[in-house]
């Protein structure tokens, strides 16, 4: 199986990707809209295809990106029936079953940090990803969203403590980066939740928490209850990007290849980022592209106009790709880097000036 744990740093996040290696078959737990396109671009690179995209629960913290997930890859959005949340194409009951190739999840009802939330078991259950309702040494808040403090302690002990001691939780946010714990820890080292603290304590300990509610819950939660959908087709900035056909890495870089370069040179600055002596070597270098080698690239942009979109190149794509970071840093926001550089471009037997055959 093709496991993946990626993180948001700004809600403390965590999305999961799960596919079977045989079939290249896909489920996408808990994505963030701000993401969308790394995770697009992940499931691009590793040659997977995305059935679902699943909620634990309907967020208060951050928008999901099921909606812009299912609008590029055509996969389908599956929560909880409980959640309230329109949109969806499966809602799941308790013990419902998630198929991707030849592996499943077994959805697991555990309301009590809200009404509608669900953990997702491995069908080994060697793993299970608890969204909120079971944390690393923690669990979900219960004060609102049809929170109740009783009803998550007998979810968690009731429907994740009998997984075995072994099987790994995989939580919906850790605020502290860590990454995964065990429900043999959990049982005995959970201070909220362990097995020896009665169920009065807790209600008292959860009643008392006195915590603000988060800063983005009336701008995530109806989004969240339209599976992320947006109020406007498209809330992201594409104007930046529809200059030329760009495809993102899971590197976060915008890339175009040779061939359209090559049709379209006229229109945009060809940037090379390589040293004098690779700029007249071997490889040659494109007709009209400004040299100006990485590590004088910050004091060489003068030769750079914002008013056309800008390709960089070096020999692989490398340097190019660290160049084009440092451009839009600087405030030019329609760069691009050329995938594969002067090799892949004399690969694809590209007209150059200098160079050997």
């Amino acid at each position: 199986m093709i496991f993946r744990q990626l993180f948001d740093p700004q809600s403390s996040t965590y999305t999961y990707l799960l596919a079977d290696s045989a079939t290249r078959e896909a489920v996408l737990i808990d994505p963030v809209f701000e993401h969308v396109r790394r995770d697009a671009a992940l499931i691009g690179e590793l040659g997977l295809k995305l059935l679902f995209t699943l909620e634990t629960h309907v967020h208060a913290d951050h928008v999901t990106g099921a909606a812009l997930l299912k609008r590029r890859l055509a996969s389908r959005i599956a929560l909880s029936k409980d959640s309230g949340a329109e949109g969806a194409d499966r809602y799941l009951a308790d013990g419902d079953v998630i198929a991707f190739g030849m592996r499943t999840l077994e959805a697991r009802a555990t309301p009590g940090h809200t009404g509608g939330c669900m953990s997702y078991v491995l069908d080994s259950r060697a793993m299970a990803f608890t969204g909120d309702a079971l944390l690393i040494r923690g669990c979900g808040r219960t004060d609102f969203q049809q929170g109740d403090a009783r009803q998550l302690l007998r979810s968690v002990r009731e429907r994740l403590f009998p997984l075995p001691d072994d099987c790994l939780v995989y939580p919906g946010h850790d605020y502290r980066g860590l990454t995964a714990s065990s429900v043999s820890e959990e049982k005995k080292y959970n201070p909220r939740l362990a097995e020896n603290i009665g169920e009065a304590d807790f209600i008292g300990y959860m009643t008392h928490l006195g915590l603000a509610h988060p800063k983005l819950m009336d701008v995530a939660v109806p989004a969240n209850l339209r599976c992320g959908r947006p109020d406007k087709e498209d809330m992201t900035n594409a104007a930046d990007t529809e200059w030329a056909p760009l495809s993102y890495t899971f590197a976060g870089i915008w890339e175009l290849q040779p061939d359209w370069l090559a049709d379209n040179a006229g229109g945009v600055q060809v940037l090379d980022v390589r040293e004098p002596n690779e700029f007249t070597g071997s490889l040659g270098h494109i007709a009209g592209a400004k040299l100006v080698p990485l590590g004088s690239l910050l004091n060489g942009t003068e030769q750079l106009s914002n008013d056309r979109p800008v390709v960089v190149v070096c020999r692989s794509g490398a340097r190019s790709a660290q160049a084009t970071v440092l451009l839009r840093n600087a405030g030019y926001t329609k760069v691009a880097n050329l995938a594969g550089g002067m090799l892949r471009w004399r690969a694809q037997q590209l007209p150059v000036e200098g160079g050997t055959d």
